[in-house]
């Protein structure tokens, strides 16, 4: 596809006003105490998987509202911890799918913790983890309880990606201290979610993150997830108003804004999924908010004829290096 957005040295100067709730931290704050009157972990067992040199085990956690979220906790067998921990967030449709499925975190030395999304298997992966949260809306999950901030589907799964760092910093072996978010689309939309509401992450990475500069978006990509969103406007005209106010209280941008950790950017500026300007438009206020006189490392990588692949494995072998010189895994591993 050819380029939809400005050309890069415009892009590099995208600073958009984003609708910013005057409540939107309370309304964070008020979410997210409410889930932490509960306990985090709720079961953790081990999980054969006949992969020998790593070990894994099936954990529930409890998400939005006490709602029991699945995840994968894996990591390098017979290794003395704590280990520096990477949480993963998986993309739009996917679930937690299979423990042997996405190894590259444990297998570079990590405790990794791969969070299920909360209803949305079946599409691309699977997963297990129910939404028992029906709300009015359109049928797919970025328009499930869209017409009210504290009934959409993204206020709980948001609020569960929260709880998954939680999870794994009560997880054994873990160092609490040494712990990354990382995600690609969705997935990514959720690292900068959680960027913006956890103030002690040791870094962030995403790619094509989802849910940036949301307004604007909705009206750039007529595909999934985004276009699901429009097309849900088309039939209801008259909703767009409570809509477009729901989607304020996500908005990545408005997260990264009050960021602090460390972060790594990919975008593909042939993106159709997620524009590139709504990456780049997180990218250009990271950590603007904080209130501190140096803001938060950021480092972006752009892949210009690429689209929401983005850099593949390139962008995998970069993320490596650049976590592996913040967390240092392999300083705390010794073998049993």
């Amino acid at each position: 596809m050819p380029y939809s957005d400005p050309a890069l040295d415009e892009l590099e100067r995208y600073v958009p006003t984003v609708a910013e709730p005057e409540d939107f931290d309370q309304f964070w704050r008020g979410t997210l105490a409410e889930a932490a009157t509960r306990p985090v972990l709720v079961d953790v067992r081990p999980e054969p998987t006949d992969l020998r040199l790593l070990d894994s085990w099936d954990v529930t956690f409890a998400g939005f509202g006490g709602d029991p979220v699945r995840a994968w906790y894996t990591r390098p067998a017979g290794v003395r911890g704590p280990l520096p921990a990477v949480v993963e967030y998986a993309g739009y449709g996917r679930g937690r799918g299979l423990p042997h499925e996405r190894l590259t975190w444990p297998v570079a030395g990590y405790a990794h913790l791969l969070m299920d999304n909360r209803g949305q298997a079946g599409q691309h992966g699977v997963g297990d983890t129910a939404d028992p949260h029906g709300k009015p809306g359109g049928p797919w999950p970025a328009t499930w309880g869209i017409l009210d901030p504290h009934d959409y589907h993204y206020r709980r799964l948001i609020t569960d990606a929260v709880r998954a760092v939680e999870a794994v910093r009560a997880l054994p072996g873990v160092d609490a201290d040494r712990v990354a978010v990382v995600g690609n689309s969705q997935g990514g939309g959720l690292a900068l979610a959680v960027a913006g509401l956890v103030d002690d992450l040791a870094a962030v990475l995403t790619t094509a993150p989802f849910l940036c500069d949301v307004q604007r978006a909705i009206t750039l990509s007529d595909v999934s997830p985004y276009g699901e969103i429009g097309r849900y406007l088309a039939v209801h005209r008259e909703a767009e108003a409570a809509v477009r106010r729901t989607l304020s209280y996500v908005d990545g941008v408005t997260f990264t804004r009050r960021a602090t950790a460390p972060a790594h950017f990919g975008i593909g500026l042939r993106d159709t999924v997620c524009p590139p300007s709504t990456g780049f438009a997180a990218y250009n206020q990271y950590g603007a908010a904080t209130g501190r006189p140096v803001p938060p490392q950021r480092e972006m990588h752009v892949y210009p004829f690429n689209g929401h692949e983005g850099g593949e494995a390139v962008h995998v072998r970069r993320q490596l290096r650049w976590l592996a010189a913040r967390l240092a895994p392999t300083a705390a591993m010794g073998r049993d």
